[in-house]
């Protein structure tokens, strides 16, 4: 429990601009990660799994612009997702999408995001899915609102 609560701390300080913060969560929860025996790591809900832990790494350190650790992070979690994990591989695919928005290829990023969200059947299209694609289009500047990737993710979001 002390592991997921540093994890989802480091998160909503990312989110709320408190990088500082963000960060002592972060190294807090891969400290509290390192000291969980395997027998909770495994994946139920009195655990704590690995690949849990870096789906909450991958959207903490894409918040905070950290995209090497991010990425690194989203391969992982990638690498011990089950193949059907269809929202958590959607999710993790709109972060390294974000990674790339931040590291100046927003053109990238919304095409990858356009396509994850309409490789997706409608009823995955809301809630948290939605809301990721949503924030990676309002970050993009309003004066690239015309470009065509823009467009094209506005355009399945509208859907």
């Amino acid at each position: 429990a002390a592991t997921l609560a540093a994890a989802v701390a480091a998160r909503a300080y990312a989110l709320n601009h408190q990088s500082e913060q963000a960060r002592q969560a972060l190294a807090a929860a891969d400290a509290l990660m390192g000291r969980l025996p395997e027998s909770e790591r495994s994946d139920t809900w009195l655990t704590y799994s690995e690949q849990k832990h870096h789906v909450h790494l991958s959207h903490a350190l894409t918040t905070l612009g950290d995209t090497r650790r991010a990425n690194e992070s989203q391969q992982r979690a990638l690498e011990l997702s089950a193949p059907t994990s269809t929202m958590t591989r959607t999710l993790l695919t709109i972060d390294a999408a974000a990674c790339a928005h931040h590291d100046g290829d927003s053109e990238d990023a919304c095409r990858r995001t356009a396509a994850a969200l309409t490789a997706l059947p409608d009823g995955y299209r809301t809630g948290l899915v939605r809301r990721r694609a949503l924030d990676l289009y309002e970050a993009i500047p309003a004066q690239h609102h015309h470009e065509r990737a823009v467009r094209e993710l506005r355009d399945v979001l509208a859907v």
